[in-house]
């Protein structure tokens, strides 16, 4: 008889979001909640909750289960894994006496996570455990008011902000806790598109914008805040020109430097020359009107400063392992997927 074959399912599409959560022991449950719940609705059609458009996981230092700071045991879904490429990592805190001492393989863990260049998220009192890796010695941090005295006695090289509901800075975003859908919005505006950022503060009864009121915070798709301000005029000076960039060298004179400075400056404070920081950034802004417009990817990427669409596939594939069009198709069945 002839063998029957199954056909071969299409492969699951990527994720435009992936967060890993490192629940430590005591952490304060409704930032994490806040996050997650908006991922969960950005991630699948209505209440579905499947983990399509975004994905994560709860880990733990034991691979066991943890309790939080309310009571509730959480078990972890996933072992510790700090190889994944994630596009976050989250350091979930909670009660002081948990992230006060932090394993030193944890720290050198978080260290290197830094180095790949993957943010990290720190909730609650996560940012002790940042500061003790060294990872906010000269970046601003969003911390709890009732934290701040200590974090300034253990952290003096850090810069403490008690009236702010996220910070982004040199890779770090600290929250100091409450429900972080601010910061979970932004995210997915970033990521998954501004529909499903503006789907989830409906679902959630958040206003996305109070009237009379604007949000303090920087948004997590703009660029970065460092102390030097040479480097962020130079920031604000390349954010306004996307669009036409000009030589490197002319930017050098508008800040003062010579080219070579310039360069030293940038990978001092963002680890990135000014041409790469300033790629970044285009690409970013490109990948964004992928995702939220139908404009053709010539129109885009005379809007991001590339010279034809040619130059924009080619720097995009190799900054996020696609092609514009393979991006766009996968966004396109993502949509069919949830739908069925």
């Amino acid at each position: 008889m002839p063998k029957t074959t199954t056909p071969d399912l299409p492969a699951a599409p990527k994720p435009d979001l992936t967060i890993g959560f490192l629940l430590m022991r005591q952490f304060t449950l409704a930032s994490v909640a806040g996050l997650v719940e908006s991922l969960r609705f950005a991630a699948d059609e209505s209440f579905a909750s499947r983990q399509i458009f975004c994905r994560w996981e709860w880990m733990t230092c034991d691979n066991q289960p943890v309790t939080a700071s309310c009571g509730l045991p959480v078990s972890p879904t996933a072992i510790l894994d700090f190889a994944k490429e994630w596009d976050y990592f989250v350091i979930a805190g909670g009660l002081l006496e948990e992230t006060r001492q932090s394993p030193a393989w944890l720290l050198e863990a978080l260290q290197d996570l830094h180095k790949r260049n993957i943010p990290i998220i720190t909730l609650c009192s996560g940012a002790f455990v940042a500061g003790s890796a060294g990872l906010l010695d000269g970046r601003h941090c969003a911390i709890h008011f009732t934290t701040r005295d200590e974090f300034r006695t253990r952290f003096p090289k850090a810069i403490p902000v008690i009236d702010k509901t996220y910070i982004k800075d040199g890779g770090i975003i600290s929250c100091p806790g409450g429900t972080a859908i601010d910061l979970a919005a932004d995210l997915i505006r970033q990521h998954c598109g501004l529909v499903r950022s503006q789907k989830v503060l409906k679902y959630l009864l958040v206003d996305d914008a109070p009237a009379g009121k604007t949000k303090k915070q920087t948004p997590v798709n703009q660029p970065d805040i460092y102390e030097n301000e040479l480097v962020t005029k130079v920031i604000a000076f390349m954010k306004h020109h996307l669009d036409s960039p000009v030589p490197l060298a002319e930017v050098a004179e508008f800040a003062g430097v010579t080219f070579r400075q310039l360069n030293l400056i940038f990978t001092k404070c963002t680890s990135h020359s000014a041409a790469v920081y300033w790629r970044q950034m285009r690409l970013e802004k490109a990948r964004r009107l992928m995702a939220d417009s139908s404009n053709s990817i010539h129109a885009i990427a005379a809007a991001t400063g590339f010279s034809d669409a040619s130059h924009l596939i080619a720097w995009f594939r190799k900054h996020y392992g696609e092609t514009p069009s393979s991006f766009r198709k996968r966004r396109r069945e993502v949509e069919k997927l949830i739908k069925e």
